[in-house]
């Protein structure tokens, strides 16, 4: 997993509450088990039309916002129904951060699990990265875990809390694998004392 330690880029501002995991990923594309290639099917009955044609509309499809790697999102944002699908879609599309109010539980845990930091903010510091975020490209947003800080285009600052152990997690690229994998050494020592104590099992 790739690690998240400071993120600068453009933030695309999506005031939509209830955004649910079938409006990220719809149900048709969650047949592969492949994390790669949902990045162009992201938001797809928003982005495009029956006939796969651009909506101009959408946020993702104006120039401003092509690369994107942040979303202020609207409250409740990854309900529905639980896919992991859903974090894959946006990462593989480019999107390292999502800034809400609220999250789905799954959601909000399966951002974690994939090297996304879902943010949650009070209503009022949402609404000052919306008002950044519709500027477009011009205002680029940058999210320092670390130092659990959000700034602006303009260099006001928001401060951010967030679970010890999943920062540790991010800032260090490891998903469940990977903490297993910390502690490989023990498990080998462990399965040698095992095997020379049981040679039976």
């Amino acid at each position: 997993m790739e690690k998240f330690t400071k993120l600068s880029g453009i933030a695309a501002p999506m005031p939509l509450v209830n955004i649910d995991t079938d409006m990220i990923i719809p149900k048709q594309f969650l047949k592969t088990i492949q994390r790669s290639g949902l990045g162009k099917n992201l938001f797809d009955e928003m982005r495009y039309t029956q006939d796969g044609q651009e909506i101009p509309d959408f946020v993702l499809n104006k120039p401003q916002y092509r690369t994107a790697q942040i979303i202020v999102a609207g409250d409740n944002f990854g309900c529905g129904s639980s896919r992991e699908h859903a974090p894959w879609a946006l990462l593989d599309f480019g999107i390292r951060c999502v800034i809400s109010t609220s999250f789905a539980d799954i959601f909000f845990n399966n951002c974690f699990k994939n090297g996304i930091l879902p943010i949650v903010l009070p209503q009022e510091d949402v609404d000052k990265l919306m008002d950044d975020a519709q500027r477009g490209a011009n205002a680029v947003i940058t999210v320092d875990l670390e130092n659990q800080t959000i700034t602006g285009p303009d260099g006001g600052e928001i401060s951010f809390e967030v679970d010890p152990f999943r920062k540790h997690c991010l800032l260090n690229g490891l998903d469940d694998i990977g903490l297993t994998l910390e502690k490989a050494a023990a498990i080998d020592t462990f399965e040698t004392q095992a095997a020379q104590s049981r040679p039976w099992v």
